[in-house]
């Protein structure tokens, strides 16, 4: 891809490593993970034979060093496909076998970054209209109670632990005329981290500025 980039962007990119798992469907999913070469990193992944789920539609990439694993994952929406396969099911299994996943990495100890598109509104905070989103794919119910077990077991909603009351900040809009200018949105793009990671955390940042997509970048640093 490196022949598509601008000038700028492959000067830096120089300083940087990635990896990244592609879905076999052109222009669909993938995930990918830029980071720095002096980070080093002792192993990426985008494999995961002890989660097959994991793999399909290139929606996990991982890399680990002695201190950390950190996932970018891009969780299915849930809504059924137009040929009507039902996917609330799929998406909840995948749900549950990440946080089979995590369970097993902070047993060992490992702290642990997840960040990405969730697909999923937590808490009525978290969405612009809630009560006319009830019934609303990324707002079920049985959605949001994968997030409360998320938080049972430790993963830490990093912004809302920031920013306990903060309403009105979001990042994702539908490309529906004028729902962005009036920031009709829904909160869908985490970091959640382990408990043992909280007193290496600096502040989250929302990118709302940024557009060129229906969602809008997030940003995280720590102290490693």
């Amino acid at each position: 891809f490196e022949h598509q980039l601008p000038a700028e962007l492959k000067f830096i990119m120089q300083d940087y490593r990635h990896i990244w798992h592609r879905s076999e469907r052109p222009g669909y999913a993938g995930t990918a993970i830029f980071y720095k070469k002096d980070l080093n990193i002792e192993s990426t992944k985008n494999e995961f034979g002890e989660c097959p789920i994991f793999n399909d539609d290139g929606r996990v990439t991982a890399i680990e060093r002695s201190d950390f694993v950190l996932f970018n994952i891009y969780f299915p929406n849930g809504g059924d496909r137009a040929d009507g396969t039902e996917m609330l099911s799929y998406k909840l299994k995948f749900y549950q076998d990440y946080q089979q996943e995590i369970k097993r990495l902070t047993a060992l100890g490992k702290k642990v970054i997840t960040t990405g598109d969730f697909n999923i509104c937590h808490r009525e905070i978290d969405i612009a209209r809630p009560k006319e989103n009830v019934n609303s794919i990324g707002f079920l119910p049985i959605e949001r109670a994968e997030m409360d077990q998320m938080e049972q077991a430790g993963m830490i909603d990093v912004f809302r632990m920031q920013n306990p009351e903060l309403r009105d900040k979001y990042t994702w809009w539908s490309y529906r005329a004028g729902v962005r200018e009036r920031n009709i949105g829904w909160r869908l793009d985490y970091f959640r981290v382990s408990e043992n990671l909280k007193e290496q955390l600096g502040t989250m940042v929302h990118y709302d500025q940024i557009f060129g997509s229906d969602h809008c970048p997030i940003g995280l640093e720590f102290e490693m």
